[in-house]
């Protein structure tokens, strides 16, 4: 005797659940993370020798790019353009970071191509503002064999 055997449905995957909670998980990471978007300008210091700098808490960095725009670093470690290039704005904003600038060091990263008088404006607003600790930040040369 020959029995027929009833065809079973094929067991299947719900597919609306698991794309639910996909999009669910994208959605919370999205939200939930932080998107820092850091700025780096591009300059590349001048070689000089010299002695390695002293460590300090609080010090302020200028950065000169290599059309001669100035970047202040704020406290968030990130450079913040300032708005134009003469001595007063730049002083405007270096005074009003600086609490005080007579025991504050201020470190100018100027690039090897940036113009001489962008770095003599600086050194003007900083005089200015009352900086008396100011350095220039350079790259060792590579030692030759």
């Amino acid at each position: 005797m020959k029995f027929s055997r009833r065809k079973r449905p094929e067991p299947e995957i719900s597919m609306t659940s698991m794309v639910d909670v996909v999009l669910l998980l994208l959605f919370f990471f999205m939200v939930s993370s932080t998107f820092n978007q850091q700025t780096a300008i591009k300059i590349k210091l001048p070689q000089a020798n010299g002695a390695e700098p002293e460590a300090v808490d609080t010090k302020r960095v200028l950065v000169i790019d290599a059309n001669g725009n100035f970047f202040l670093e704020d406290t968030d470690g990130l450079p913040h353009a300032v708005l134009d290039r003469t001595a007063g704005t730049l002083q405007r904003a270096l005074d009003r970071q600086s609490e005080r600038p007579e025991q504050t060091p201020l470190i100018i990263q100027a690039d090897g191509k940036a113009p001489h008088q962008s770095v003599m404006t600086a050194l003007e607003a900083a005089a200015a503002v009352g900086f008396s600790r100011v350095s220039f930040a350079a790259e060792q040369p590579p030692e030759r064999p």
